[in-house]
């Protein structure tokens, strides 16, 4: 079964409402991020892709991740709870709730506006080229498994 395309006016437009329905009281039903940084955590997916401010891995580091970690990352299975994440998506600090909506915001749609077209064979920041399932899989699995984390 294929994930929703979050390439679509239609889908990106219902993410954006789940989003728009966080507060900052919001409160997770598992785990120990607070609201503002499950925003900040999945705006670093789309600081990889337009930002460059996190480190590539160096090669050895991004085969390991291709053979370990891309496969759980683009299928279409939904992320456990509770799993362990990578270094740069662990948010520590308390973040503006504010900006981080926004930032979010305007990245999801700044990705439907490119199109899926502008994905397909895209370079990965830790996972080489994907194709345009492979990100769709990858941007919305996460952000849906994040959104649910909330109640929305």
């Amino acid at each position: 079964m294929a994930l929703p395309n979050i390439f679509t006016n239609t889908v990106s437009d219902a993410v954006i409402q789940r989003i728009n329905q966080l507060s900052p009281s919001t409160q997770p039903i598992w785990g120990k991020m607070s609201v503002d940084q499950m925003l900040a955590h999945c705006n670093v997916t789309y600081e990889m892709i337009y930002d460059d401010i996190h480190q590539k891995p160096n090669v050895f580091m991004k085969f390991i991740l291709k053979m370990l970690v891309k496969n759980m990352v683009v299928n279409e299975a939904p992320y456990k709870k509770n799993n362990q994440t990578a270094p740069q998506f662990i948010i520590k600090e308390a973040k503006n709730f504010e900006i981080e909506k926004k930032r979010l915001i305007d990245y999801i749609t700044k990705t439907q506006q490119l199109g899926e077209s502008h994905f397909d064979s895209k370079e990965s920041h830790s996972f080489g080229a994907l194709n345009k399932i492979e990100w769709n899989n990858m941007l919305f699995k996460h952000l849906n498994h994040h959104l649910t984390q909330f109640g929305v």
